[in-house]
């Protein structure tokens, strides 16, 4: 398993290889890998990281192996038009995908330099380096070769701690790095989105199959921000517990092992429920569903400024207007008046105004990892209320109903990171602990 994981027989270290050395190397060292039954958690826990860095090794290298078959004449001598049509052929690929590798190669080998470094250490997957590559060719075309390599260093950096969704929706505003200007990163932050609105609109789909027993089948893709609503709506009407205790106190999610439930099933029962109680009287006014947005009065107003909703998403300042004029829309408003966030000792539970104040902080779980709708989260008190603990908003943590649990588990520990996220660890022993724990990190009361 050693040889699997140690990056010398894909990039030798006492000698340069050559290239099918190299790729025979890594055969070898797959076959001679002993089984992974039996490995205890801690095993597990240190190898998964080391195989997902050598994957992203071996992935470069293949990228590097499709930019130089570019630069020679093997489609031609494949008797075939496009270097992508070649490796589509070769890989048992499908065309796109094959496009996509042959254009992330070109970029790689073009114009990022600290991408391809990065990849070829395994510090950064195919994922991330695909998003720095299509975020630096959105940058203005005037600036500098200098200013072009600092944005790909940020984002490379970024990578290292940002799932690659979450430095798509970073990169966004990577211009910041090098443009003092807040108008102008706003304006290219909110063209990109313009565009991407646009793009996602020409591929919107719907194909229905009636399978002649009763059912239908279908598939559709539609713009994020029709999925968000229909997410939502979804979440709500499948949430676990919000019949029992209402959407302000509990939205907590179980998984599939924990309470045995089908949640694919359990969509399509809520689906089908929506479909045939939409009101047909009302199809072209009020939304659906309510949407959390994130914005200043001059976006409202109509500055060139794109708004956060509470999917994590964002939307261009039009599409933001357009749906100020349906009450389907909750606006927060910056530097506006507000419903008061922070209720001290005045009451236990928080209120309708915080838990959709948090959805602009949160879009799901705040267990690390979690992806549990923010929408099916119980809002849990960072420091007991029983211990002292007051309703503010910065002492909201939504966690879903199996890490609120976890929370009050005194096999776990937790700790509350500087990002707002809550990460657990097992006791050593699984002991009793204390009723609450200051962090180290500050300020997390346990």
């Amino acid at each position: 398993m050693t040889s699997l994981l140690d990056p010398a027989p894909i990039v030798g270290r006492s000698r340069e290889r050559g290239p099918r050395e190299t790729v025979s190397s890594v055969h070898d060292a797959l076959d001679a890998a002993g089984p992974v039954e039996g490995l205890s958690s801690r095993e597990c826990d240190a190898l998964i990281a080391e195989v997902a860095r050598a994957r992203a090794r071996l992935q470069a290298y293949e990228l590097r192996l499709v930019a130089a078959a570019a630069k020679t004449t093997v489609a031609s001598d494949a008797g075939v038009r496009t270097t992508s049509d070649w490796l589509a052929a070769r890989t048992r690929t499908t065309g796109a995908a094959a496009a996509r590798t042959v254009g992330l190669a070109a970029d790689l080998d073009d114009r990022l330099p600290a991408t391809g470094q990065a990849l070829d250490a395994g510090l950064v997957s195919r994922e991330h380096a695909a998003v720095i590559a299509h975020a630096t060719a959105q940058l203005p075309a005037g600036l500098s070769a200098q200013d072009k390599a600092t944005v790909e260093q940020r984002l490379v950096e970024r990578s290292r701690t940002l799932d690659p969704t979450q430095l798509r929706r970073h990169a966004r505003r990577v211009l910041e790095v090098v443009e003092p200007d807040p108008v102008v990163v706003d304006a290219h932050e909110d063209a990109q989105l313009v565009d991407e609105e646009s793009r996602a609109l020409a591929k919107a789909r719907l194909t229905l199959h009636d399978n002649a027993d009763g059912t239908v089948t279908g598939h559709f893709t539609v713009p994020h921000l029709a999925g968000s609503v229909l997410r939502k709506i979804l979440a709500a009407m499948t949430a676990p517990r919000r019949a029992a205790l209402g959407a302000t106190q509990a939205q907590g999610a179980q998984p599939l092992g924990d309470g045995g439930r089908d949640w694919a099933h359990e969509r399509g029962v809520a689906f089908a429920d929506l479909l045939t109680h939409l009101p047909t009287d009302r199809l072209s006014g009020k939304t659906a569903t309510t949407l959390v947005v994130t914005m200043d009065h001059t976006t409202l107003a109509g500055a060139v400024k794109a708004a956060g909703i509470d999917t994590g998403e964002r939307l261009s300042s039009a599409t933001t207007r357009r749906l100020a004029c349906s009450s389907g829309l909750v606006p927060v408003l910056l530097g506006g008046e507000s419903q008061p966030l922070d209720l001290g000792r005045q009451r236990r539970l928080f209120s309708e105004a915080q838990r959709l104040a948090g959805a602009t902080r949160h879009t799901t779980c705040a267990a690390t990892g979690c992806q549990t709708p923010y929408a099916w989260t119980e809002l849990h008190h960072r420091r007991p209320w029983s211990h002292g603990g007051t309703t503010d908003l910065d002492d909201m943590v939504p966690l879903c109903a199996f890490h609120h649990r976890r929370i009050h588990d005194g096999r776990y520990e937790h700790r509350r990171e500087r990002d707002g996220t809550v990460t657990f660890t097992q006791r050593p022993g699984g002991g009793p602990r204390r009723a609450f724990v200051t962090s180290s990190t500050g300020g997390d009361d346990r």
